[in-house]
């Protein structure tokens, strides 16, 4: 075990989702829903006009990890394009996986969800803000 699957961190991170509320006027958008949890996120996103993330909005019904998880994403996926987030998604599942050679992901404040890789079944709901933010990015490429 890496640690408690919840402490202080994880629940400050899961309460600050609310400074990400919905954007219902942003142009791409995604519904998804972890099948095994059951956790659920509408998510929001603006691109500016190299395709990469200018803003991100969301409505999460999550245990506190996947809160965390969408806090995450939100705080740190502007900026950045699709490609990034598909790799940080990558890297995150590999993570979980125990992969070998897989190391912790290159993603700001990600080391704080740890212990949940001794959780198989959380990590459906940690994954969900990367699925659903990079859902709504399907979305540009099939514009473009």
């Amino acid at each position: 075990m890496t640690g408690p699957l919840y402490n202080r961190d994880i629940l400050a991170l899961a309460v600050a989702v609310a400074e990400h509320l919905p954007q219902p006027e942003a142009r791409y958008h995604a519904s998804l829903r972890a099948p095994l949890c059951g956790s659920c996120i509408l998510i929001d996103i603006d691109i500016d006009a190299a395709g990469r993330v200018q803003a991100v909005g969301m409505h999460v019904e999550a245990c506190a990890l996947g809160q965390a998880a969408a806090t995450l994403l939100a705080r740190h996926a502007p900026g950045r394009s699709i490609d990034e987030l598909r790799t940080a998604r990558g890297a995150i599942a590999s993570w979980f996986a125990d992969e070998a050679g897989a190391q912790a992901p290159d993603w700001p404040g990600f080391d704080l969800l740890a212990p949940a890789r001794d959780y198989p079944a959380r990590q459906g709901a940690i994954l969900l803000p990367f699925d659903a933010a990079i859902a709504a990015l399907e979305t540009v490429e099939a514009d473009a």
